[in-house]
């Protein structure tokens, strides 16, 4: 099976609708710690088969130091040793954000957070659930590939202007 090629460039064609997206994305940024939110992104996207988005958040997770091992584990997460409780609970969030057509966002999970994040946190985890959940279904849907070259200057901007 060939892969299709881009079926269309949102960020060209609906170029305000897509800029909202990105503030958001900084925002959410601004209220989830940075190696979570590359777990959360990239478990959503494995769950809904995103290649565009499992690629990137790789990639950047990688570059933000995060261990190959837990990174290769992460589909397997509940049965791994390799991530905390905190991480857990917010990786079953995150799966129950992303399949919520069939879970309900379960009332089990959502008390599960409460041991180790504040309301505030569990909000802007559930954004980042909606975010990684629309940004998968834009690339899926316009057959988007991820280019490494494309983002590298991102990358080193954003560590440039990271507090040390």
């Amino acid at each position: 099976m060939s892969v299709e090629p881009l079926r269309m460039d949102l960020s060209k064609i609906a170029p305000d609708a897509y800029r909202h997206f990105l503030q958001l994305e900084g925002l959410i940024g601004q209220h989830v710690e940075r190696k979570l939110l590359h777990l959360l992104k990239l478990r959503a996207s494995q769950i809904n088969g995103c290649a565009y988005c499992i690629a990137m958040h790789t990639d950047e997770a990688l570059r933000d130091g995060e261990p190959t091992e837990r990174l290769t584990l992460l589909d397997a997460w509940e049965e791994s040793s390799a991530y905390s409780d905190k991480e857990r609970a917010a990786l079953a969030w995150i799966e129950e954000v992303t399949l919520i057509a069939d879970t309900g966002a379960s009332r089990e999970s959502f008390e599960a957070l409460k041991a180790h994040f504040s309301e505030e946190e569990i909000a802007w985890l559930t954004l980042a659930g909606v975010q990684i959940n629309t940004w998968n279904r834009m690339a899926i849907s316009s057959r988007a590939q991820y280019d490494r070259a494309m983002f590298s200057h991102t990358a080193s901007a954003a560590k440039a202007t990271e507090p040390a």
